[in-house]
């Protein structure tokens, strides 16, 4: 559907229609990868904290490192660590020689959650992009790349 008949208006400057598609699409995608999770218990930012932490590899990550990662950037990573916590999908490590020092690590549930979880993300990804070559997806992604140089 092209964005002026999802708005209803014509004669959108380039750069607001754009900014509209790109906004509208993101919107779209929220929304299928929301709903595949919610059979979960587990949000968006949820998910994307326990994938950071699986790539962590093993390695605990401070919290700055999770928000540095974060696809949406946010100020409440505490409150989203806290409640992944609170699920035992992810634990909390108190640095022995400094207190101060805390430190995020996934657990076994979380990565097993990851696991039952990675399959049905991945099918909503694949759907949305069903209708696009190898080559639009690459041209795709090249624009936006340079959009946010």
């Amino acid at each position: 559907m092209k964005i002026e008949d999802q708005l209803k208006t014509n004669n959108l400057p380039p750069a607001r229609k754009l900014s509209l598609s790109i906004l509208v699409t993101a919107n779209l995608i929220d929304e299928n990868v929301a709903a595949a999770l919610k059979p979960f218990d587990i949000s968006i930012q949820q998910f994307n904290v326990l994938r950071i932490l699986r790539g962590q590899k093993g390695k605990p990550a401070n919290l700055s490192t999770i928000q540095e990662r974060m696809v949406t950037k946010m100020s409440n990573t505490t409150r989203l660590v806290d409640k992944l916590i609170a699920k035992e999908l992810t634990e909390r490590i108190v640095c022995e020689a400094n207190r101060r020092k805390v430190e995020i690590s996934i657990t076994e549930k979380g990565l097993e959650l990851l696991k039952e979880i990675d399959p049905k993300v991945d099918e909503v990804e694949e759907k949305m992009i069903e209708e696009l070559s190898q080559e639009e997806i690459e041209l795709i992604t090249n624009c936006l790349n340079k959009i946010r140089k």
